[in-house]
């Protein structure tokens, strides 16, 4: 028998039947046949020349407590050997005494590993799965008008059998784009495999009480049964029922996000570009110590996988709006301008994870914008908007300059400034109707001396009034 069948055979590494093989070869003591009798226990101390369990200890070493490495390892994210053999030689040095080398320690850990713990190994079948995850790193996303930070998730799926990996920048982890990075995911793989792993995310999974029966996310459950696919949750708390995954995440986290943390992002575009890129050079790479790739891998899987439907599954929000006086409405964080006609008036919103359909509460369709990618964006068409705002809405640049002259010269100045901030007049309104309001809720005093220190110290912005004035107020004793 060759030396992978017999790694079948017993369910054990090639490696280790390697390893057996060589110490059986070179060991004088023992022959085949063998001795009448003989038990397993002997055998291995006849071959490695010790007892088991005892790790060929040589007293002239410190030898490392390795229940603690392997807690360690268990419990703290990213945790791995060279680490914990660099702090294991650092206290030997600090005592005094001879340290194993790194290969050395990590041979012997493998082997006590092998001796006090039995791993459940679940051999990958071609095609049969997908396991899903967020990686723990994440990174800036810069907005270049502001200087707005927003944290950008990085979404990975792996292909166990081949180890083929996907990845992709998102901004929101909410049911639309997880239900869009998912199909991206698919659309990548060429084909959808008969089980999907996932955590247990809100956006999958609802409850996940006994494992056997878990309450999936309807809409997730839906986007499954559109792909003849079925989602099987993990083990709550249990990382290895989607070890691969765990792995792909290992992979980024330790190596490639290395190179992309360097680098400043202004657009998720950019950053998912890079992140393609490098995983591009990953794939064709070989796997260490075989002469064969994950894209060779791949070629191969791509064939058993499920066909993939002519469609994509689409999440499909629905909400009512208010037309407000800027010719805005306010969806997910967002502002999507709507034709002067409709001031004041209710709208429908139809929103999948690209596009935003806004209509007539008669069911007509207004307008259709793409979605927006950040927090607090705003998308205006200029023919929505007046040629005067005057005949059309209470809210314009006079407007607000009066109200800011009951209050004083320092406000009036802020809110100039605020008016003249925006590519788009009406897109600050919201701005300076939120400043104004504070005088409501404290004094017309604090909201000018808060103005003051904005000029004074050039931060002539909504969010430094906004966390600012509750100090001043309360040292001037206005405070509402």
């Amino acid at each position: 028998m060759s030396y992978k069948e017999l790694a079948d055979e017993f369910s054990a590494s090639k490696s280790r039947i390697n390893d057996f093989m060589r110490a059986f070869e070179k060991c004088e003591k023992l022959s085949y046949p063998l001795p009448e009798g003989i038990t397993n226990y002997a055998i291995y101390e006849l071959v490695y020349g010790h007892e088991p369990g005892t790790n060929n200890r040589c007293v002239d070493y410190e030898q490392p407590d390795f229940a603690k490495v392997h807690q360690q390892m268990e419990e703290r994210k990213n945790m791995t050997l060279v680490y914990l053999w660099g702090k294991y030689q650092k206290d030997c040095n600090a005592k005094e005494v001879k340290p194993y080398q790194y290969r050395q320690f990590c041979d012997l850990y493998a082997r006590w590993c092998d001796e006090n713990y039995e791993t459940l190994h679940i051999q990958a079948v071609i095609g049969q799965k997908m396991e899903v995850d967020f990686a723990g790193k994440t990174f800036d996303l810069i907005d270049k008008l502001t200087g707005e930070i927003t944290v950008i998730v990085v979404f990975v799926a792996v292909l166990p059998y081949s180890q083929y990996i996907y990845a992709e920048g998102m901004v929101s982890t909410v049911e639309p784009q997880w239900i869009e990075v998912n199909n991206h995911s698919l659309d990548y793989f060429g084909g959808v495999p008969t089980i999907v792993i996932c955590d247990n995310w809100k956006q999958a999974v609802t409850a996940n009480k006994d494992w056997i029966d878990p309450d999936l996310n309807k809409d997730y459950a839906a986007w499954a049964n559109h792909n003849h696919t079925v989602i099987l949750p993990a083990k709550v708390r249990k990382p290895k029922w989607k070890s691969s995954v765990e792995n792909a995440v290992g992979i980024l986290e330790k190596g490639l996000f290395h190179d992309l943390e360097e680098n400043r992002y202004f657009s998720l575009e950019q950053f998912n570009r890079d992140l393609w890129s490098k995983l591009d050079a990953l794939y064709h790479e070989n796997f260490k110590k075989k002469d064969y790739s994950r894209y060779d891998q791949w070629t191969e899987e791509r064939h058993e996988l499920l066909p993939l439907p002519s469609v994509h599954y689409e999440y499909m929000e629905r909400r009512t709006a208010k037309v407000s006086g800027d010719f805005n409405i306010r969806f997910d964080n967002a502002y999507y301008s709507v034709d002067k006609a409709y001031l004041h008036k209710s709208v429908m919103v139809a929103a999948t994870a690209s596009t935003v359909n806004i209509y007539s509460m008669k069911g007509e369709l207004i307008v259709s914008w793409r979605r927006a990618t950040r927090r607090g964006e705003w998308l205006t068409d200029p023919a929505h908007l007046p040629e005067s705002y005057k005949q059309m809405s209470e809210w314009n640049a006079a407007y607000f300059t009066r109200k800011a002259m009951t209050v004083g010269p320092n406000t009036v100045k802020v809110i100039e400034h605020i008016l003249k901030s925006r590519e788009h007049e009406e897109q600050t309104y919201r701005l300076c109707l939120g400043i104004l309001n504070y005088t409501k809720k404290y004094s017309k005093l604090a909201l000018e001396d808060c103005c003051k220190m904005a000029i004074e110290t050039s931060h002539i912005s909504y969010s430094f009034i906004k966390n600012s004035i509750a100090a001043i107020a309360e040292d001037i004793g206005t405070a509402g």
